[in-house]
């Protein structure tokens, strides 16, 4: 016996809402109707395995296929299957509970509470109509004595049951859900987009998943298993599974937990070098091993986007779509832990193999800072494994490297100074020159590194940082001893006279310094103040000192009252003084690695006039 019906909704709107609105992405379709093929199969399992299933339950697979001639996809399952009865209370009844408010709803609500609302009615089957002008479901429950129901309906509330007997009748249990294309959706129809569709959603659902003769996912990808189960050559071939053409991972972390939420997955350690050119949307995030997005920021700290791999959850709330996460306690707390997971992990490697970590280091640094600056947590664990390098190549801890500099590098207010180099070989006559003294330099050269040091001045005690080129020697850690001047302070106001007509140059400020007669004549530099705040300001992070990017660079010129040179200059007539100047001048811009194009060309010619005279 047939029976017609209409579905409990006072208005004829729901469904261009749902063909519209419900999901982004139309091609999901194909995802939630295998997931719930997928569903009943496993229930069926879970039936049988409590003894209130006792049939046979043979081979559980989920089949899709297509018939592009007759315009059909069908999935199919050998899952529990569905009385009419069943039908009119899953299919038509939840599915449309509160449908009118929903709509009334929806016409106050901007997209981001649409989604949450719809998530509250069950409409996951229903985004069949989004691709198909008519949905068939042909089910027989798993139950003994029942007959085959076959719903119908067209897409408006319109739906026609009935339990059709002998040749028409459904032999197995299970459920087939049949999609009448629409003529707008022939992409639909073609073998190779569903492929890609299921092969991006499903590839690793826990039931076989049949396309067109061919099963497409693992049941049981590794994350399910048991970290004892499995080898490193295990988590290096799912790594080029998950990432084809990318270098071996250079560590993992295996993620199990069931409470206070549940979570697997793995995070995989890739190489990404001193770069922030990174790729990110690399964590694939499931729900019982179905593919939802790898848009996963809410999940995962920011800083641990940087990561690859797979996290799988089904505490994480989705809206229907199940492509946009809702923070709750439950994300928060992942976040959490997943933050605390990695900090563990790092810290282990540090100290079961530091010559290990080392050699790591130039791969993970940008990631362990990215973290220390971004996340307090992750800060408060990673000081103790975080490293520093010296110019001469040897590695420290934060602390370590305060021990070491501690006796020489104290200035008269007894605030301990790092002296760093940005670009060892660009600033080498600086760093030769603190080398000279005594002084150890480190090599801050990477991308984060302003904010670093800006940070690292924060957190830890009297300790400040200077680049080598931002002062005199002398001057970068400020002793009580100082060094006497040979000049008089006539000669003093004539040699600072006589650069300032040689350079010409009203961005360059000459001071006479009682410099040792062994460092160089002339030390051009810019004030580690307002260095710092350019480099900020390229870097993305001066905040309020935007304008320092635009402000032209204004440098101290010192020359070195104890040189040689600056007695020859002051000893030789006007002209010729000026000419030295102007050699000495332009040699420390050589040093600075500022001399270039037209004015080193210039330069190679008075040095030549100048040997020649």
């Amino acid at each position: 016996m047939q029976e017609k019906g209409s579905i409990s909704i006072h208005t004829e709107n729901i469904f261009p809402i749902i063909k519209k609105f419900l999901y982004s992405d139309h091609e999901i379709f194909l995802r939630e109707l295998v997931s719930n093929a997928v569903d009943a199969t496993q229930k069926l399992k879970s039936l049988a395995q409590l003894g209130e299933f006792k049939g046979e339950l043979g081979e559980l697979k989920v089949r899709v296929t297509v018939d592009k001639e007759a315009r059909k996809i069908t999935i199919s399952d050998r899952g529990l299957g569905m009385t009419a009865e069943e039908i009119k209370k899953y299919i038509n009844q939840i599915a449309f509970s509160g449908a009118t408010e929903f709509v009334e709803q929806y016409k106050e609500k901007d997209a981001s509470t649409k989604d949450q609302i719809i998530g509250q009615f069950g409409l996951g089957f229903y985004s069949a109509f989004m691709v198909a002008e008519e949905v068939e479901i042909w089910s027989k429950s798993y139950k003994d004595d029942t007959l085959t129901a076959h719903w119908t309906c067209d897409g408006s509330t319109e739906f026609t049951l009935d339990e059709p007997t002998g040749e028409h009748a459904k032999a197995e249990r299970g459920t087939d859900v049949v999609l009448h294309v629409a003529a707008d959706s022939d992409e639909f129809l073609e073998e190779a987009r569903l492929r890609t569709i299921l092969t991006k959603y499903c590839k690793f659902l826990p039931i076989e998943i049949e396309f067109e003769g061919e099963v497409i996912n693992q049941t049981q990808p590794i994350w399910t298993k048991q970290p004892s189960e499995l080898t490193d050559e295990d988590y290096t071939k799912f790594y080029q599974e998950l990432y084809p053409l990318t270098e071996p991972p250079l560590f993992w972390i295996h993620l199990n937990v069931d409470y206070p939420f549940n979570l697997t997955g793995i995070l995989y350690f890739p190489k990404v070098k001193d770069e922030l050119q990174l790729q990110r949307n690399k964590i694939q995030l499931y729900s019982r091993q179905v593919f939802i997005t790898d848009e996963v920021k809410d999940v995962v700290p920011e800083f641990l986007m940087l990561l690859h791999g797979v996290l799988d959850s089904p505490d994480i709330p989705l809206n229907v779509s199940r492509s946009f996460l809702q923070a709750d306690a439950n994300v928060k707390k992942i976040n959490t832990y997943v933050t605390r997971k990695v900090a563990d992990k790092l810290s282990e490697l540090f100290k079961k193999d530091r010559a290990g970590y080392e050699q790591k280091w130039s791969d993970i640094g940008l990631f362990v800072k990215y973290g220390m600056l971004s996340d307090e947590k992750f800060y408060d664990k990673a000081k103790d494994f975080a490293l520093v390098q010296n110019t001469a190549g040897k590695y420290f801890t934060l602390s370590e490297y305060q021990e070491f500099i501690q006796a020489n590098q104290k200035d008269k207010q007894e605030q301990l100074v790092v002296l760093y180099t940005s670009d060892s070989e660009a600033q080498h006559a600086y760093v030769a020159a603190a080398l000279d003294r005594g002084y150890d330099v480190l090599k801050l050269d990477g991308v984060l590194d302003t904010h670093f040091i800006g940070q690292l001045e924060q957190k830890l005690e009297k300790v400040t940082f200077k680049r080598v080129d931002a002062d005199t020697v002398g001057k970068l850690i400020e002793k009580d001893e100082a060094t006497e001047s040979v000049l008089s302070d006539e000669d003093k106001t004539r040699l600072q006279e006589l650069f300032a007509k040689a350079i010409n140059n009203e961005h360059m400020h000459v001071q006479i310094e009682a410099l040792s007669p062994q460092d160089s004549p002339v030390i051009i530099t810019l004030p580690e103040f307002m260095r710092r705040m350019k480099d900020m300001q390229r870097t993305g992070g001066g905040g309020g000192m935007a304008f320092m990017g635009s402000l032209p660079d204004s440098y101290t010129v010192s020359v070195n009252a104890n040189h040689a040179i600056s007695q020859r200059i002051l000893s030789a007539d006007e002209e010729a003084g000026r000419k030295l100047a102007r050699q000495a001048f332009d040699l420390g811009l050589l040093a600075q690695n500022m001399l270039k194009g037209e004015a080193l060309t210039a330069f190679v010619k008075r040095s030549a006039d100048l040997l020649t005279a």
